[in-house]
């Protein structure tokens, strides 16, 4: 991994606590990744919220880079929306300035880009797009809902295998406000402790 994105997971983000009432929702997510492992097939996680433009994005990533982090092979991370919008730009702001290298790949009302956290690594692709985008899997996978909009207005997923409930708050709320870097740094920080601390508790053979 990068050195600044290294230095900022271990210092913010790797092995720290988060609530049991947290560790009880991040379970069922825990144990659908145990089970493809277990079985030694493909991990594919799809991060489905209202936009696709904040939050799934957030988990897609951070859920990506942990599974690098703790050396979990064959994980496939995906993001969607009940809508297409566009990835918010604070939203790379904040992930450029925690370590990662995005360069925008085409340009436009929905912009894509190249978000890369290593060298060697290949990057990921970050636009917003629906659950069932084609650039989505279509079976074999799971899929976390990620807001609440999302999960009511959204009660069938075809393809997917389980449907698990990881609500977070939208951090739309400070836009325009002078807490705004502030309130998208922290959820940043909250979504990649969990994900991370979702691939610390799978258990790797000869890892």
């Amino acid at each position: 991994m990068y050195p600044n994105l290294l230095e900022f997971i271990d210092s913010h983000i790797a092995n720290k606590d988060i609530s049991e009432d947290r560790k009880e929702i991040l379970q069922p997510l825990i144990l659908y990744i145990q089970d493809k492992i277990s079985l030694n097939k493909p991990i594919n996680l799809n991060f489905i919220c209202t936009h696709n433009s904040r939050r799934s994005h957030f988990s897609q990533i951070w859920a990506q880079v942990a599974s690098s982090y703790y050396k979990v092979k064959g994980v496939h991370c995906y993001s969607g929306g009940t809508e297409s919008t566009a990835v918010y730009p604070k939203v790379i702001e904040i992930l450029i300035n925690q370590g990662f290298k995005i360069d925008m790949i085409s340009p436009g009302i929905n912009p894509i880009y190249a978000i890369k956290y290593s060298v060697t690594g290949f990057p990921i692709i970050g636009f917003s797009k629906t659950f069932d985008s084609s650039f989505n899997p279509e079976s074999s996978f799971a899929a976390i809902m990620t807001c609440s909009q999302a999960d009511e207005g959204c009660p069938y997923v075809p393809g997917c295998e389980r449907r698990i409930s990881i609500m977070y708050d939208d951090p739309k709320i400070s836009d325009n406000r002078k807490d705004q870097n502030e309130t998208y740094q922290a959820k940043s920080v909250e979504i990649a402790r969990e994900m991370f601390y979702v691939f610390s508790k799978l258990i790797i053979p000869d890892r």
